[in-house]
């Protein structure tokens, strides 16, 4: 969903970040602030004025944004789950969970948290509208006012019951307690939820034929947003509970190819990265003891001139939670660390030795085949990779050789 994030601050111990796309709604705020909202409600008012107020508004939108995340981190916490942190990103604002709610009562007190947290600023800013009505000046009583309609907007937007806004997570809760089946009940909220994003698009598709190109153009893009992870959300669901309690022995590779310390950064490149295309490779010693491993990422850190030179030793990668995995975890453990680290193979470790290497292509496959076979229902909704004939050969010629 994201791109490249700056870490602003943390708050409660959460990591607030700002993902790139967020400045293209940072403008289209100020602008439309500027140029439409305060200028109907204030008129008569300098130009710079109202930029001024654009602006000032604008920060306040997102630190009410902010204040909404927060409270669902905060009530996600307090239920044991994880989560990795809160994210500014085009549309607004998520709190990222590393995994979903155990209980429809965990997802009720998350989900509504928000909302509540948005009506209560909204209140705190209309108390300040009113006390300082008449004693500031016009400015800063429309950006106060202004603060206080737009948090009761965001928590009655919020409360659509389309999954994944939070009132489709109020709607999935519901359905979940009822039918005691959260699998069911994210079918359900979802199917609301892309039905939500597709009308989205058409008000969008509508407003266009008006003359409200810019207008159009939002509806539309919320509209795709809102109808793809919806799709996303119950295709997660249905992935975890296939793979839930499947061991990682049954389809890791437990013959992966591995890198002595002391092979040059040349015949890395040459006899491993070129022959079995992989983008990491364990690193182990003599004795067979697993040092760490090396990516192509370190390799590109070395200039050109020195691959002869310089050892894999030099840049291999120590072991650590990120890169490797016990092999008593489960599939969706696999699928729950790669999604949260980033890195597409996790080396199996036990007891400080290699025992195999397992690869989100091995998960994929697994999983595809698993629910081809046990005709899992929902399962023509999930779209896993596909690998081309040719990739198919190759990946099995890698493994024959001992790859991953």
């Amino acid at each position: 969903m994201f791109g490249k994030r700056l870490t602003l601050f943390k708050l409660f111990g959460f990591e607030v970040r700002l993902d790139a796309s967020w400045l293209i709604i940072a403008a289209l705020v100020v602008w439309s602030l500027a140029v439409g909202v305060f200028p109907l409600w204030y008129p008569g008012l300098a130009i710079g004025t109202y930029w001024w107020m654009g602006i000032a508004g604008a920060v306040g939108l997102f630190g009410s944004i902010i204040v909404h995340e927060l409270f669902h981190s905060l009530v996600a916490r307090r239920y044991g789950l994880p989560m990795r942190g809160i994210t500014l990103f085009v549309f607004g604002g998520i709190a990222e969970m590393e995994q979903e709610p155990q209980s429809a009562k965990a997802e009720f007190a998350m989900a509504i948290a928000g909302p509540l947290a948005s009506v209560g600023i909204g209140f705190v800013f209309y108390v300040l509208a009113v006390a300082g009505r008449g004693v500031w000046p016009a400015p800063v009583a429309g950006v106060v006012a202004y603060l206080a309609w737009i948090n009761w907007i965001l928590a009655a937007f919020n409360m659509i019951p389309a999954f994944p806004l939070d009132g489709g997570r109020v709607l999935r809760a519901a359905i979940w307690h009822y039918k005691g089946n959260q699998r069911r009940a994210t079918q359900i909220a979802s199917g609301v939820g892309s039905a939500f994003g597709l009308v989205l698009m058409a008000l969008g598709v509508l407003q266009l034929f008006t003359g409200s190109f810019i207008g159009a153009v939002w509806w539309f893009l919320i509209g795709m947003f809102i109808r793809a992870a919806s799709q996303m959300s119950y295709q997660q669901v249905v992935m975890r509970s296939v793979l839930e309690g499947e061991p990682l022995r049954r389809f890791m590779n437990a013959h992966p190819i591995t890198v002595p310390p002391d092979t040059t950064v040349q015949d890395l490149v040459e006899n491993y990265i070129y022959r079995y295309h992989h983008r990491m490779h364990p690193v182990v010693d003599s004795s067979q003891t697993l040092i760490g491993c090396v990516t192509t990422e370190q390799v590109k850190t070395v200039p050109r001139n020195q691959w002869g030179e310089r050892r894999v030793q030099d840049i291999t990668i120590g072991c650590s939670a990120a890169n490797t995995i016990s092999p008593d975890a489960d599939a969706a453990s696999v699928l729950a660390q790669m999604s949260k680290t980033g890195n597409s193979r996790l080396m199996v470790v036990e007891d400080g030795r290699l025992i195999g290497l397992v690869s989100s292509r091995d998960l994929t496959r697994f999983l595809s085949m698993k629910m081809e076979l046990e005709g899992h229902a929902g399962a023509e909704l999930v779209r896993l990779p596909a690998l081309t004939s040719a990739e198919e050969e190759r990946h099995d010629k890698t493994r024959t050789a001992g790859g991953g």
